[in-house]
């Protein structure tokens, strides 16, 4: 069991998500970078989709309410246990009685903590994430609050050659683009005016105050189309980049509405959602396009590394969370 010591709006019990419900109005969910919190999770033993936290305000604080082995990855901020500074990607073992501190990240915007065995709150639609948007999964639909006890499903004993920690490579997962989203267009791509398409593959776009776990608003060159279009609301998907009457791009993220009817220009490509859970205000991106095998192969390069990191653990088969 851990205790919230210090937390803020946003921070929440996330998993992989909920899919398979988009007909019901009920999006996947789940955590931002899932990248991190598949790692995180294997670096502890766990299934690849177990309940862990993404920290996005801070300072954020827990304490150990009992012995535990947990991992800190996504984005590059100090971490300490007992004011002893943690290395990042790392898995640690923890006693009753410790306290793990979160500063703010000089890189990236959202924290993720897996812990072995995974956090134990309720399935709701087969997972544990929170719906902040709907207010429903995680710990009572809602963010985390100072005073919070969240339980930890048990996973066995640790072996005692992992109780110093062991880590991964963070660069396996993360390229050098970071600012680079790879895109296909999307299904009214042709709609729009020549010079937008090619403003939106030349230019450079921001990352405004206005986004959060639904979507990310971007400013920048403004995105015409050849006439108006009256659209059907349609089906969209985390990645799915939009364009409303101002002409700045709106990229819809993990909470993101099941449809809509604003035209879309393209799709960020799954590989690269860790880009966007890692945006802070400010952060400018550009777009390049890449065909449906570029894309194809990324996921398959991911995929590849996560498989290298499973085989490189042996906690994994000596003891996975049930």
């Amino acid at each position: 069991m851990i205790e919230i010591l210090t937390s803020g709006l946003m921070n929440s019990v996330q998993d992989l998500g909920r899919p398979g419900f988009l007909d019901q109005g009920i999006g996947r969910g789940g955590m931002m970078d899932r990248t991190a919190l598949r790692v995180g999770n294997l670096l502890v033993g766990n299934d690849e989709g177990a309940a862990g936290l993404e920290i996005s305000i801070f300072p954020f604080r827990i304490r150990f309410v009992e012995t535990s082995f947990f991992a800190v990855t996504g984005a590059g901020a100090i971490a300490t246990l007992n004011g002893v500074p943690l290395p990042p990607w790392w898995a640690h073992a923890a006693n009753a009685g410790d306290e793990l501190r979160i500063e703010p990240p000089d890189r990236g915007a959202r924290v993720v903590l897996a812990f072995s065995g995974g956090l134990d709150v309720p399935l709701v639609l087969g997972s544990r994430s929170t719906d902040l948007k709907s207010g429903f999964g995680g710990l009572e639909g809602r963010a985390l609050k100072r005073g919070d006890r969240l339980a930890v499903r048990s996973a066995g004993p640790v072996k005692s050659n992992h109780r110093q920690g062991c880590g991964a490579d963070p660069a396996m997962f993360r390229d050098a683009g970071a600012t680079q989203l790879r895109v296909m267009t999307g299904a009214e791509f042709s709609a729009f005016a020549p010079e937008a398409a090619v403003a939106f593959f030349s230019e450079r776009y921001t990352v405004s105050r206005d986004n959060n776990r639904q979507g990310m608003r971007l400013d920048g060159a403004a995105l015409a189309l050849t006439q108006k279009l009256e659209l059907h609301s349609h089906g969209i998907m985390p990645g799915t980049v939009q364009v409303p009457p101002s002409g700045q791009p709106v990229i819809q993220l993990a909470e993101a509405n099941t449809c809509g009817g604003y035209p879309k220009i393209a799709h960020v490509i799954e590989p690269d959602h860790w880009k966007l859970a890692q945006a802070s205000s400010g952060t400018q991106f550009s777009f390049v396009e890449v065909s449906r095998e570029q894309a194809v192969a990324a996921i398959r390069n991911e995929e590849l590394q996560i498989r290298r990191l499973r085989n490189l653990m042996p906690l994994v088969a000596a003891r996975k969370a049930s």
